[in-house]
């Protein structure tokens, strides 16, 4: 090798082994300051999706962010606040009774389903103990409240875990705020840190993975919102005793294809044969289910969403097991965001290897020129 190649190639492995250096040094201390991390990662999550607005509110009213952000972020507390002094406490009395439902559907099952089965299967059934189960459910339910109790009295007596617990709460809003109004100076300036030599793929990368996640968060978000509104005060006027309860665990398990109607219909059909008001609310309810299923599919998801990710439907359910199975409940969270992430990089790599063996397509002795 000449001279002159290892000069044109030496500031690229420097540049290389400098990046490489800057991302482990940055892991480790992600890892050392993991403990500290919860409120900026929140903040910095709610940044990038208000981020949007902020930016076309501030284009509307002069150029000011700063205003713009005051606006978004008076608005958003507000309605923050206006959940937790209404919503909130009526949401909390009908999970607690949702929590002690199955029993009841025992119960309702062993007096009137029972007798019907066994008369058409022509022999008994295996016997279910509602009252064992019933006590069960009770049991881990007063578990749980100790639990939660224990855990408030630790907070309480512990004056360090009590400030800290504060002082996070604090810091969210007030680090989001901050990230809002500087976010476009804070973007480019970790654009100027790049390294040349990776500057071009990864902005385009990133930019191509901001559009695709940015929108699918936030049209998925408002979808989640939507139908759980919509659960919530339908199944409520109808008469269904835990119609918001139900409602809400419908919305915000619906980011999983037909998991959410699954389970809210469920949910919501047991709730009526324990009410005893006849096949008449149920149907009412099978109804409310089939015109929330046709508003999702045909109206929210493809002006909300769309085809945001690029995921097949079969990709998609099995990137939310693959999730559940690896992490638990965040997993299943953060397996479609992270999915639709990893196929954008997949596109790039397949096109960057597309134009790698296109160029060394040539015939033998060309160097890859045909």
């Amino acid at each position: 090798m000449s001279e002159r190649d290892t000069q044109g190639l030496w500031p690229v492995s420097t540049a290389t082994l400098a990046a490489l250096v800057a991302l482990l040094v940055l892991a480790g201390l992600f890892y050392l300051l993991a403990p500290i991390l919860t409120p900026f990662l929140v903040a910095a999550l709610l940044g990038y999706l208000f981020n949007p607005l902020v930016t076309r509110l501030g284009e509307r009213i002069g150029g000011s962010r700063t205003l713009a952000t005051v606006a978004i972020f008076l608005l958003v507390m507000l309605g923050l606040a206006a959940l937790l002094l209404v919503l909130v406490p009526l949401a909390l009395a009908q999970f607690e009774r949702l929590a002690l439902l199955a029993p009841e559907v025992l119960a309702w099952f062993d007096q009137h389903a029972r007798p019907r089965l066994e008369a058409w299967a022509g022999e008994g059934l295996p016997p279910l103990d509602a009252e064992a189960l019933r006590e069960l459910v009770a049991r881990h339910w007063r578990e749980a409240g100790g639990l939660a109790g224990g855990a408030l009295h630790w907070l309480g007596s512990s004056t360090g875990a009590l400030v800290l617990g504060i002082f996070n709460l604090v810091l969210i809003p007030v680090v989001t705020f901050y990230l809002l109004r500087d976010w476009p100076r804070l973007t480019a300036g970790l654009a100027d840190l790049l390294p040349g030599a990776w500057r071009s793929a990864i902005l385009a990368f990133t930019t191509e993975a901001d559009a695709v996640l940015g929108a699918f968060l936030r049209g998925q978000l408002l979808v989640m919102l939507v139908l759980g509104l919509f659960y919530a005060v339908a199944l409520t006027v109808i008469g269904v005793e835990m119609g918001l309860a139900i409602g809400l665990i419908a919305g915000v398990v619906s980011f999983i294809p037909y998991v959410g109607v699954i389970v809210g219909l469920v949910l919501a059909t047991a709730a009526v044969l324990v009410q005893g008001d006849g096949w008449i609310l149920l149907l009412i309810v099978l109804a409310v289910f089939a015109i929330a299923q046709m508003l999702e599919s045909m109206v929210l998801t493809p002006w909300l969403v769309g085809d945001r990710t690029g995921l097949h439907p079969v990709a998609v359910l099995f990137a939310v097991l693959a999730g559940g199975q690896l992490f638990g409940f965040f997993g299943v969270l953060l397996a479609l965001p992270v999915a639709a992430v990893l196929a954008v990089a997949v596109r790039h790599l397949l096109e960057r290897y597309r134009s790698l063996n296109s160029g060394a397509s040539g015939p033998p002795g060309t160097g890859g020129r045909a």
